[in-house]
């Protein structure tokens, strides 16, 4: 089994420091053997404040696959943002924006979904998806894929579909044919965890989908601060959700969802016992 720590949209300018300990510690205590930061690690991609997110992030455990966030590109300064939108973000966090990470059990790929042309929307291309097809090719079928990235594929069906990556049904195909089992991503601020089977009605395929909300900001959109820990096994996943607890002062474990895998469809826990005839 492999656990990941699943952080994202950090909001460095705007976060609630109170929060910031307590994380640290407990990510410290969940010993995961991968960090993943699904982008906006800070407010308004300014230098003290990629600064003061990567003096936090070299706190926790590594190793770490970080992707950017739309808000990690400036949104003021024209030229920064279509000339060198990512600059900061390369400079202080990584200069790396489409990190990998592969085990003997699992292969976690970082793609950068954050573009200067938009203010809050995401895009994948032909570019990046040719890579991932060329980074999964080859590895052991027995791998868990999962694919970071900080705007979602696939949301619950009363969301406002313009929230979805752009371009994420020709990406979904990718991932079909690479047998991506997880999607993790951010951006939305609320948590929530399913399959795509509804949104996206492929033959014999369906990934697991787990979006975080946000760990540390006080941007907070009706939901606790909060973030995912994922436990993967090759037929089992299970999602941890935690969540701030203002009396005690501390993240608690508010819900766990378990997903089991049938051939290459991920489902809810009742669905993938009944499917598997247990």
């Amino acid at each position: 089994m492999r656990t990941l720590v699943h952080l994202s949209d950090l909001h460095f300018g705007r976060v609630d420091e109170k929060l910031l300990a307590p994380l640290r510690e407990l990510v410290e205590r969940i010993a995961p053997d991968v960090v993943v930061v699904s982008g906006d690690l800070t407010q308004r991609a300014k230098s003290e404040e990629f600064e003061a997110a990567k003096a936090w992030l070299d706190t926790l455990p590594g190793p770490q696959i970080i992707v950017p966030g739309n808000h990690d590109i400036s949104l003021y300064n024209v030229f920064r943002r279509f000339l060198q939108p990512l600059t900061r973000y390369k400079r202080y966090i990584t200069d790396d924006l489409d990190p990998i990470y592969v085990d003997e059990e699992i292969a976690v790929l970082g793609v950068n979904t954050a573009r200067s042309l938009t203010f809050k929307d995401g895009r994948v291309n032909d570019e990046q998806v040719a890579m991932i097809r060329k980074q999964l090719d080859g590895l052991d079928p027995a791998i868990t894929r999962i694919i970071v990235t900080h705007h979602p594929f696939d949301l619950p069906m009363s969301a406002d579909d313009d929230d979805l990556v752009d371009r994420a049904p020709m990406a979904m195909k990718a991932f079909a044919d690479c047998g991506v089992d997880l999607l993790l991503s951010g951006h939305m601020h609320t948590s929530h965890a399913g399959n795509t089977s509804e949104r996206y009605q492929m033959s014999e395929y369906a990934a697991l989908v787990v979006q975080a909300g946000t760990a540390t900001s006080t941007r907070g959109r009706g939901e606790v601060n909060s973030f995912n820990v994922v436990r993967v096994e090759r037929e089992r996943v299970e999602v941890d959700r935690y969540g701030w607890d203002e009396v005690g002062l501390r993240f608690s474990l508010m819900k766990t969802e378990p997903f089991l895998r049938s051939g290459n469809i991920w489902s809810g826990h009742t669905e993938g016992l009944m499917a598997s005839g247990i």
